[in-house]
């Protein structure tokens, strides 16, 4: 498993923080300190990864801020059922960029959508583009990935209940928690 290092880290977090303001989201200084740099312990965070500020998450609804630098991917991946939950329902709504987004449906990914190496990780091949003040609900159990534009993109999820750490990626290597050492 790869890590991020902490200066990598405290890095995307800024780098993130200032697409998010920049697509006119007020953040405190507080709050862009708090961006979960996610790399899936993937270890190639500009290609697979996410910049994820929580707003709040309580037992039933979950706002979110999602930033991807330019061309990159939140690798594929499901909310499953827990217990008598169906799993998170999710809606994205696109704020600034662009984001090309993956579901089940007949394929139209161009060739370049997929991560090089990473054809058999990527399952759901059907394209939805989607610009600022455009949105897409998720159902759960869906399997779903996304890739941003080339300037990148900053989006909104509201869900149901969010419990990240359960989400399952169709890429056995992928580590959902963010692995960080000094550095």
């Amino acid at each position: 498993m790869a890590m991020l290092t902490r200066k990598e880290y405290v890095e995307a977090q800024a780098k993130a923080a200032e697409m998010i303001r920049k697509a006119g989201i007020a953040i405190t200084e507080e709050e862009a300190q708090n961006i979960e740099v996610v790399d899936f312990g993937l270890g190639h965070l500009a290609v697979e990864g996410a910049q994820i500020l929580t707003f709040f998450s309580t037992a039933r609804v979950s706002v979110k801020v999602i930033a991807l630098f330019p061309y990159q991917t939140e690798p594929e991946h499901w909310h499953p059922s827990i217990g008598d939950d169906p799993g998170k329902e999710e809606t994205i709504r696109v704020v600034w960029g662009t984001v090309r987004f993956y579901l089940p449906g007949e394929p139209t990914a161009s060739s370049d959508a997929i991560p090089p190496g990473k054809e058999s990780f990527y399952t759901v091949r059907h394209e939805v583009l989607l610009h600022p003040c455009q949105q897409l609900t998720i159902e759960p159990a869906t399997k779903h990935w996304f890739k941003a534009g080339p300037e990148g993109a900053v989006m909104y999820s509201f869900s149901t209940c969010a419990r990240d750490v359960m989400d399952r990626f169709s890429d056995p290597a992928v580590v959902r928690t963010p692995q960080i050492i000094e550095g």
